[in-house]
């Protein structure tokens, strides 16, 4: 049961902050493959981060409920549940923030461009926000990438309420 609970721990976390890390080259590589097309690869992207950050919220509940139990069955301490668990709900916050606040108004404002971004004038006030949502949604996926890893290192640092040598 010990080793099966860190297993999915492990790999629901490692799923997550690999979607994540991985996400980036995907995104930049749909642009360049489609270039000039970068209304296409923009819509592209975003279907690609929608299944990001539903892959993310699968992998919170997934974690919460794993470092629950953990807790509950004496497999780590209780500090670094809470911890763990810290880091979890303020990934999860992050990602529906982005999926639900930062994603549809870059939406909005892409239509408001006349539906691509990068035909719409520079100083069109519906691309300056654009371009702004866009670098936001950016530092949010990077703070969720950091949080993941600080993570993973508490989960692998973690020390069980029984010494490992009782398993």
């Amino acid at each position: 049961m010990k080793t099966l609970l860190r297993f999915v721990l492990f790999l629901a976390l490692t799923v997550w902050l690999g979607a994540e890390l991985f996400f980036p080259f995907v995104a930049a590589t749909v642009f360049v493959t489609l270039r000039p097309d970068t209304h296409t690869a923009g819509r592209i992207v975003g279907r690609l981060l929608t299944g990001l950050h539903g892959t993310g919220m699968v992998a919170a509940i997934l974690l919460l409920l794993g470092l629950a139990i953990a807790f509950y069955k004496g497999i780590y301490r209780a500090h670094h549940v809470a911890l763990m668990m810290g880091l979890v709900l303020l990934m999860a916050a992050l990602t529906l923030h982005s999926q639900y606040t930062i994603t549809p108004a870059m939406e909005s404002d892409r239509i408001a461009a006349g539906g691509d971004v990068n035909a719409a004038p520079t100083d069109l006030p519906a691309r300056i926000e654009f371009e702004r949502l866009h670098q936001r949604s950016e530092r949010v996926e990077g703070v969720i990438m950091l949080l993941g890893i600080l993570h993973l290192f508490c989960l692998v640092r973690a020390q069980g309420v029984r010494s490992y040598t009782e398993e």
